[in-house]
């Protein structure tokens, strides 16, 4: 259930790729726990003939119902939910049998914001918050493991992207210079090559 690389664009690299924190696994195992245990003391305890064994039976059969909706499944939403950062975008996707997929571009998001509750300090991940121009507005990553971390590679993408489509103050200088002196703007290669 890796993420699929051939979504990327042929410039795109991945600065980092994560699944919600592993805190998220905590009730799915307890649950595996507690109904093994159950099965076990059920075939230990009770007879094993008559009524016993059809308790027995009866636990075993909702110690697997519990298992596969409170512990298969919970697992494979987890495993199936992915956080993207890359150079251009951040990808979010989720979806065991089908797949919901939102893409943002690092020149629309607006403004990102991060909130941890006390326990999730403590087991160091926490919300992501990131605002973006569009229709869908606001998305929010729950349970985003070394999320302090996260907002500062997102902050750090957003600024490289930034920075690489303006111009820098050396350039802006040599371009105000060259207009002093009345010297025509130099053309970006692609203008000169559409002149051409």
């Amino acid at each position: 259930m890796a993420f699929p690389e051939d979504v990327l664009t042929a410039d795109e690299h991945v600065v980092a790729h994560l699944h919600p924190h592993w805190k998220a696994l905590i009730r799915p195992v307890l649950v595996l726990i507690v109904a093994v245990a159950a099965v076990v003391a059920g075939f230990v305890l009770l007879p094993s003939d008559g009524v016993g064994a059809i308790a027995s039976y009866v636990i075993a059969a909702l110690a697997l119902v519990a298992v596969v909706v409170f512990s298969v499944w919970p697992y494979l939403v987890w495993r199936t939910t992915h956080y993207l950062f890359t150079n251009e975008r951040v990808l979010l996707q989720k979806g065991v049998f089908s797949r919901d997929r939102r893409d943002i571009p690092l020149s629309r998001v607006n403004d990102h914001s991060m909130n941890q509750r006390f326990i999730e300090r403590l087991l160091g991940c926490g919300t992501l918050t990131i605002e973006s121009a569009g229709e869908r507005g606001q998305s929010v990553l729950v349970d985003v493991p070394r999320v302090e971390k996260i907002q500062t590679t997102l902050y750090e993408l957003v600024e490289a992207l930034h920075d690489k489509h303006t111009l820098g103050d050396d350039e802006m200088r040599e371009i105000l210079a060259d207009m002093a002196e009345g010297k025509p703007l130099r053309q970006q290669p692609a203008n000169e090559s559409q002149a051409g």
